[in-house]
């Protein structure tokens, strides 16, 4: 029986951009969970800690999700 070769790359390039992908959805919601709570958030800014307050916090929309559907699920 012949062994099937995994790309390992390749599955770690799919691994990445789905952790990348968590990642930015992750902090986009940190970001919009400290608006409107009224928390400022501190970020790296030129070589420096900044810290932004609530009221000049900039929310972005996040990108919207497109899936397929299966055939099942027509």
């Amino acid at each position: 029986m012949k062994e099937q070769k995994i790309d390992r790359n390749l599955s770690d390039k799919a691994m990445a951009f789905r952790a990348e992908d968590a990642l930015k959805k992750a902090v986009a919601r940190a970001i919009a969970d400290h608006k409107r709570t009224g928390d400022p958030i501190v970020v790296w800014r030129d070589g420096e800690v900044v810290k932004i307050p609530a009221d000049q916090i900039e929310v972005r929309e996040l990108d919207a999700e497109y899936r397929t559907l299966d055939k099942k699920d027509k």
